[in-house]
């Protein structure tokens, strides 16, 4: 399998089976439900009832009745299958490509689905405890923002042993934080800010527990 290689000197394997598969696991279903849109299968609510069996619900936590049972667990994982769009899908897919290929590489295959499906757990948790919203999340997200706190923790790891300053890592933190509240402000409020701190969080948390410590350097 060819290799590439990243900032960091390790390398990575963007054409990983389970990152190709987990791609097209995931965008499945918006190209189904767009084409469904534009009535090609004449099935013009196929997306409504998407929504209403695989989003996540915050309601289901304050009293609203589950329609189907396990639901509330369910959603967990399904929320990050589904997107509001092909735009939404396209810049959530593009990450986990760019990313992922770093994540198999550190941690396997089987270690980044872990890392990916953890992530999206971590974001849908942190959603639930943190969103007031009553409208249905979606979106892969949580997971992408898992990688994302992978990578920076497996940055800052690399500089600790380095015994390199921190102020850049830091500065790309603050700068990822910025980016939040730009797209917030943008989409009106309809960004899930809460899944992605949680998937972040639970990606940075997953990388400390996974990975081997560095020496640092004399």
């Amino acid at each position: 399998m060819s290799q590439s290689r990243f900032a960091g000197g390790e390398p990575t394997r963007p054409n990983a089976p389970v990152l190709l598969w987990l791609v097209g696991i995931t965008a499945l279903p918006e190209i189904v439900l767009t084409l469904a849109g534009g009535g090609l299968f004449g099935m013009g609510d196929l997306r409504r009832a998407a929504l209403t069996y695989g989003a996540f619900w915050n309601g289901i936590f304050h009293g609203w009745q589950q329609v189907y049972p396990g639901q509330r667990e369910v959603m967990f994982v399904t929320y990050a299958l589904l997107h509001g769009g092909l735009m939404h899908l396209v810049a959530n897919m593009v990450v986990v490509l760019a990313l992922g290929g770093i994540a198999v590489a550190r941690l396997g295959q089987w270690g980044f689905l872990q890392l990916y499906i953890f992530s999206a757990i971590g974001g849908g948790g942190a959603y639930a405890l943190i969103a007031t919203s009553t409208s249905p999340m979606v979106g892969a997200s949580g997971a992408v923002f898992g990688l994302i706190g992978a990578w920076k923790y497996w940055d800052w790891q690399h500089l600790r042993a380095a015994g390199a300053p921190l102020g850049p890592l830091w500065r790309q933190l603050v700068g990822l934080g910025l980016l939040n509240v730009i797209l917030w402000l943008a989409l009106s409020g309809l960004l899930a800010w809460e899944a992605h701190l949680g998937g972040f969080v639970v990606g940075w948390a997953f990388a400390a527990a996974v990975t081997p410590p560095l020496r640092r350097a004399a």
